[in-house]
């Protein structure tokens, strides 16, 4: 009895991310966030680092190292390199005890494939895991948000995570409907990228994209925005983009002043967090990058209007799958969702406006998750937690039909 209870001690829930993968152990929460992304060597293939290290080296690396993000679109892309990091996240988190084997709930897109499927459990198993479940990321996502699930009422959950976005209507503990479409954060990343690219022929990075994005990127030019609840954190830009303030009334409006989405007013007091604020994001930023005509570093100041038209393609997809899984769900459960609203979770719903575009296009209040990144990992932390009372959530076999691809 006395082992049992050690082993289950050190059960684990991973999100294992495009971007990120989160981490949560039984009994202590939310214990690592890193970046899913691997450092190997080109002339042994020993792995230099993993997650924060090696996310850091991105664009970076000389000819002998590359720096590999295993997951593409919620999926594993490279079975060994993405085994390698389950295994240095699991053992960073269990220790490196022969006995600590943990029970293991990975969460995987709802429209995975089954070779997939077994892919990551595999991947897990060999990482060393002693059982593996799986999870469907927006059931894990509305239970992160608190959604009553398990109650006869339809929920909505909008999950715009790395790789995919996961739109599900979840009533009675399981998925009425869903649909997984390739088109979310990297997609908004790469979009950004071409931009600059066809407009101005200027190359930039990865990380310089998603910075553009998280500075002022947005999904509407008009209406409230949201401000951000107790559970978001305001995103700095880094060294490769400069944020230039927008000007309202002749003042600057600055990201480290009070009364600029930080949810502070003019006098520095909190915000109430249920108020949106009508203050615009900054309206341009600079950023560097290389010229593709004279190939030498060039500097370059975008507008949020140019950004905004780059992510109207990933936005209106998004929009669209939305759409089309409403237009499938059950009438009764669609006058639920009317009347509780869609709820926003992962790492997109933090993207300015996009609240209140999908409010406006399809006229159902949609709310941001408290803590939109770590909905799906506390979602399955949940399941690790109580694991008899939701075992009906895991293993659920996938809906091939439920998947769109990109485009």
């Amino acid at each position: 009895m006395a082992q049992n209870k050690t082993f289950t001690g050190r059960d684990v829930g991973i999100d294992l991310g495009t971007a990120n993968t989160l981490v949560y152990v039984r009994g202590r929460g939310i214990v690592l966030n890193e970046p899913s992304v691997v450092a190997v060597s080109t002339t042994d293939g020993s792995v230099l680092a993993v997650g924060s290290e090696a996310k850091e080296t991105m664009g970076r690396t000389p000819s002998n190292i590359v720096a590999v993000r295993p997951l593409r679109d919620g999926v594993i892309a490279d079975f060994e390199i993405a085994e390698r990091m389950l295994r240095h996240f699991i053992k960073k988190v269990t220790g490196s005890r022969r006995l600590s084997r943990p029970r293991v709930v990975v969460c995987v897109p709802s429209g995975i494939t089954g070779v997939e499927r077994r892919a990551v459990m595999e991947a897990a198993s060999q990482a060393g895991a002693r059982q593996v479940h799986l999870i469907e990321e927006p059931m894990a996502a509305a239970i992160g948000a608190g959604l009553p699930v398990s109650d006869p009422t339809g929920c909505m959950v909008v999950d715009v995570g790395g790789g995919t976005t996961e739109v599900a209507v979840v009533s009675l503990g399981g998925i009425v409907t869903a649909r997984s479409v390739r088109m979310a954060g990297d997609a908004m990343d790469a979009a950004i990228s071409t931009h600059v690219k066809k407009r101005y022929a200027l190359a930039i990075g990865e990380r310089t994209a998603e910075e553009i994005k998280v500075s002022i990127g947005s999904a509407t030019a008009v209406g409230a925005w949201s401000a951000p609840g107790s559970g978001s954190s305001v995103r700095r830009p880094e060294r490769n983009v400069e944020v230039v303030s927008a000007a309202r009334g002749g003042e600057g409006l600055s990201l480290d002043k009070p009364g600029n989405g930080d949810g502070l007013d003019g006098s520095g007091e909190a915000a109430d967090p249920e108020q949106t604020q009508t203050l615009l994001p900054p309206d341009r930023c600079t950023i560097r990058g290389r010229d593709l005509v004279t190939g030498l570093p060039k500097v370059l100041e975008l507008t949020a209007d140019e950004v905004r038209h780059a992510l109207a393609e990933p936005v209106d997809s998004i929009v669209a799958a939305v759409r089309s899984t409403l237009d499938e769900t059950p009438p009764e459960l669609a006058g639920d969702i009317m009347d509780r609203g869609i709820v926003l979770t992962g790492g997109g719903a933090l993207l300015r406006g996009l609240d209140v575009r999908l409010s406006r296009e399809l006229d159902i209040p949609v709310l941001v998750a408290d803590h939109p990144l770590d909905c799906v990992a506390l979602g399955t932390g949940r399941c690790v937690e109580d694991f008899a009372s939701l075992r009906t959530v895991l293993d659920a076999r996938p809906r091939g039909l439920a998947a769109t691809a990109r485009g």
